[in-house]
């Protein structure tokens, strides 16, 4: 799970430099919806992860 996250997060940071730099104008809006989709998976991974200890 936290692979996942650390890809989406990469994801985002790259789709928002492509979308705030000028280059792509919808990866703006892809970048809100990673980060967004980041959060979530952050914060489940934390969830499960206090469970097993």
């Amino acid at each position: 799970m936290l692979r996942w996250t650390v890809t989406f997060i990469i994801l985002a940071i790259i789709a928002g430099i492509f979308g705030f730099g000028g280059i792509a104008a919808g990866a703006a809006s892809i970048a809100k919806i990673l980060f967004f989709i980041f959060i979530v998976l952050f914060i489940i991974s934390l969830i499960t992860g206090r469970k097993k200890l």
